[in-house]
């Protein structure tokens, strides 16, 4: 990858780490699918003044905005609500990496390179230590929420990888439109329409904002940058920069919430540093000794 899309995903884990914090937050006030409804509602408003569809298939946008907004960001959302705390959470959702990869293998045909294959190994100990150090702080439903949402990124990283969508802000438009409705309509059944109006009618500052920033910054500009550098480099490629979202995610929770954050976790987070690292390090030496540009080297391998 090049320094300006490095700079770029990084951008974008920070934003996502940040995230979680945002998501607790704004679930102090509003049932978990409203809240994720409000969110996709916000950054489906764009679509009123954009000329033309998605300039992909439906049937692509139809299925992120349903693994994507559906799928994974409900099944965050109330298992946050259930007792998964914003660290923890930001960590756990990083199996996504490996849903991605092991998707990206049977359906792209992609092929990662050893060098890859070692950093995410490493950083998953990290993870491992983490969960050994934090999991039993969480209900075990809850965290299997949480995972399942992790699956449910992968499959949308794949199908966006395969739509190739030219211009991925109107592409993120149009997926979060798609997730509106399916998620009011299961908070609605399952959260109660009383619920959802005494949330929406005690909307203070805070809630504002905190859907202003999901919608805006961490849908659009995040998931808006990711599916660009997702259609110019490999799955596999992009999909281990995510692991830096639980170093972002457990400081800021650190910080701004009080979690705590010990020497085991500390190690942890220097496992996923160095393991992020070693893949782009390993990925960047070949690339300059073959003296080929990475993002002509890293071409769709769809089978």
């Amino acid at each position: 990858m090049n320094p300006r899309h490095v700079l770029l995903a990084l951008a974008v884990v920070t934003v996502w780490g940040v995230n979680f914090v945002v998501i607790e937050v704004g679930l102090e006030g509003f049932p978990p699918l409203l809240f994720s409804a409000l969110r996709f509602f916000f950054a489906a408003v764009p679509a009123l003044f954009i000329l033309g569809g998605p300039r992909v298939a439906w049937r692509y946008v139809i299925g992120v905005g349903l693994a994507l907004g559906v799928a994974k960001f409900g099944l965050l959302f109330v298992g946050m609500d259930r007792g998964v705390p914003a660290g923890l959470a930001s960590l756990v959702l990083q199996c996504q990496v490996i849903f991605t990869l092991l998707f990206a293998i049977l359906v792209l045909r992609e092929r990662p390179r050893w060098t890859q294959l070692l950093g995410i190994a490493i950083a998953c100990a990290g993870m491992g230590l983490i969960m050994v150090d934090r999991g039993l702080a969480a209900p075990v439903g809850a965290l299997a929420l949480v995972i399942v949402a992790g699956a449910s990124w992968g499959v949308s990283n794949v199908i966006t990888r395969h739509a190739k969508p030219q211009d991925t802000l109107r592409f993120m438009v149009w997926v979060s439109a798609v997730a509106v409705l399916p998620l009011l309509s299961l908070s609605l059944l399952t959260e109660g329409v009383t619920r959802d109006l005494e949330a929406l009618r005690a909307i203070d500052l805070t809630g504002a904002a905190a859907i202003a920033f999901l919608s805006l910054v961490a849908t659009l500009f995040g998931f808006g940058i990711w599916g660009f550098l997702l259609r110019q480099y490999d799955a596999s490629t992009v999909a281990p920069f995510s692991l830096l979202v639980p170093v972002v995610g457990m400081a800021a929770a650190w910080l701004l919430r009080g979690e705590h954050v010990g020497l085991q976790q500390g190690i942890a987070a220097t496992l996923i540093i160095g393991g992020m690292a070693c893949t782009f390090i390993r990925r960047r030496a070949v690339a300059e000794r073959a003296g080929v540009p990475e993002a002509t080297r890293t071409g769709s391998l769809v089978g």
